[in-house]
């Protein structure tokens, strides 16, 4: 399998050049020169598989012959070692849980399995690799949690400061280390934009090996295909699922796309979006707008100029009526999450994180449109990380097991910075 940049002026590379690169010398995004397409018998046999069989059926095409069969097994199984379980609310939704790992999030499955593989291609290289990565909630601490004490690898993660929730703040700041925290002052897009621009920056790149563990990075966003698979392999409906995807930076719901295009059954994708919803607007208007980010109660999915969304249009062949008719978009408020999270627990007794709660009520109104076709939503995060919403919406702040409370016993470690280039550029090259 060869990639080649969206931007179209840079060389093909492998899946290991994709991975180490994280974002092409053109300043392009990586994508797949094909798009496997997975034999029939597999989707018919999902049921008799294992998840560690399915994963690696999923990622074998996309890795080609970089890593070894039995070596990418092993990172397959390490990824996919807790349960991903897919349960109903009621009849006609369900409910992908994918908090189940180290960090409570959706994202300990990119995050486990691009550590893995660039602790197996660090093994043949001199140069230590700095991973930059930011953070608008979740994927701080599942890459922190993934590459913490990966020899040959440093992380530094950018976050909005202010602008995520206690757990997930304390996930990203008390591993130490080989794990740095920058908390910016500014939003995720202010974030997103330095390491962009540290990427296109010769200087730092003649200083250092740069990576990203971002969605923009291959292993990071086609792994998440997987738990599509494996949401499948447990789907008992007779028709496809009609899927509720958050989305805030795109790369869950790109890969929800990919897995669609390399023949896993779905009827129809849902882009639930907080009211940060520039594709829920393109998909009514054809046109894309970014926009200053909105900070709200579904802090992860505050992104004002998601970066897959050129890979979904890759996707879809830059066809805006083919897009439309897969994928339709939805903005849900800040009050209609609070009062789906409170709506749900009481009549279903089932407690939805406010990322979830908006896939939920975005999917509900699919529903009522569509003859209540069955589908799920991607429960993204446990309600554990957002304390004060869940408070808000029923009246009590969720439990918090041991494995999180431990996290309040360590001491924060950040570096804050102001919300100006210089000062990150300054930083990197000063280490």
């Amino acid at each position: 399998m060869k990639y080649f940049s969206l931007n179209k002026q840079s060389p093909l590379v492998n899946f290991k050049e994709a991975t180490i690169l994280g974002q092409a010398p053109d300043k392009g995004l990586y994508f797949p020169e094909q798009i496997p397409i997975h034999a029939p018998d597999f989707i018919d046999q999902l049921t008799k598989l294992s998840k560690e069989e399915i994963a690696f059926r999923v990622m074998e095409p996309f890795v080609g012959d970089v890593i070894p069969a039995d070596e990418l097994y092993r990172i397959v199984s390490e990824t996919v070692n807790f349960q991903f379980p897919l349960n109903f609310i009621h009849a006609g939704i369900a409910s992908l849980e994918l908090y189940h790992g180290p960090t409570f999030a959706f994202k300990d499955v990119g995050a486990r399995f691009m550590s893995r593989c660039l602790s197996y291609f660090s093994k043949n290289q001199s140069n230590k690799i700095t991973i930059l990565v930011a953070t608008s909630g979740d994927t701080g601490g599942a890459v922190a949690n993934g590459f913490l004490g990966v020899e040959g690898i440093d992380v530094i993660i950018l976050y909005p400061s202010g602008k995520v929730s206690p757990v997930q703040e304390l996930q990203l700041t008390t591993c130490g280390e080989n794990i740095t925290a920058l908390e910016i002052d500014g939003s995720f897009d202010d974030c997103q934009a330095m390491v962009k621009a540290a990427f296109a920056d010769d200087d730092i790149n003649a200083a250092m090996q740069l990576s990203s563990a971002n969605s923009i990075n291959v292993a990071r966003w086609l792994s998440q295909q997987i738990y599509y698979f494996l949401a499948y392999q447990q789907w008992e409906e007779k028709t496809a699922p009609v899927i509720a995807v958050p989305s805030g930076n795109f790369g869950n719901l790109c890969a929800g796309i990919m897995a669609y295009k390399t023949g896993l059954p779905v009827k129809h994708f849902i882009a639930a979006c907080n009211v940060n919803d520039a594709v829920p607007y393109y998909l009514q208007t054809s046109i894309f707008k970014s926009k200053p980010t909105t900070p709200t109660i579904s802090n992860a999915m505050d992104v004002g100029n998601p970066s897959n969304f050129v890979r979904i249009l890759e996707l879809m062949n830059h066809e805006y009526i083919a897009f439309n008719s897969l994928v339709s978009g939805y903005t849900i408020s800040d009050e209609t999450t609070i009062q789906t999270i409170r709506e749900v627990y009481q009549q279903n007794n089932y407690l939805l994180d406010p990322h979830g709660a908006v896939a939920y009520a975005a999917l509900q109104q699919y529903q009522q449109n569509h003859n209540n076709a069955a589908g799920y939503i991607l429960e993204t995060a446990d309600p554990i990380k957002f304390p004060d919403a869940i408070n808000t919406a029923i009246g009590v702040a969720p439990k918090i097991p041991l494995a999180a409370m431990e996290l309040f016993t360590k001491e924060k470690r950040s570096i804050p910075m102001l919300n100006e280039y210089a000062s990150f550029k300054d930083y990197l090259l000063s280490r």
